[in-house]
């Protein structure tokens, strides 16, 4: 997943990022399948927090989803496309990390 300059701040490699955001990627789709999960056994109640912070988190990580998407499909990736990964990254982890959390509770 190569990224170009920048890095959301973060002081690392470009190889480095790559790897974090492929790991921001997986947290947020584990999420994702955890309330797929509790949804189809029922075990999901209309918690306005919870789907509040499972929208905030989709928005947060709606550039990264779509790099993915693009990436699997063999589509071409544009520069725009990467630097609103670069920005979002960190914001996509922090809202996935928000969910996990009102998962637990």
């Amino acid at each position: 997943m190569p990224l170009v300059a920048n890095y959301a701040g973060k002081n690392q490699s470009e190889k480095d990022f790559a790897l974090y955001v492929e790991e921001v990627f997986r947290l947020q789709n584990s999420v994702t399948s955890e309330i797929m999960a509790l949804q189809e056994e029922g075990d999901f109640n209309d918690d306005t927090g919870l789907l509040k912070a499972e929208q905030s988190m989709r928005e947060a990580c709606a550039a990264l989803n779509e790099y993915v998407a693009k990436e699997t499909d063999g589509d071409s990736i544009s520069f725009f496309l990467r630097k609103r990964v670069q920005s979002s990254a960190v914001a996509c982890e922090d809202s996935a990390n928000k969910v996990r959390l009102k998962l637990k509770t």
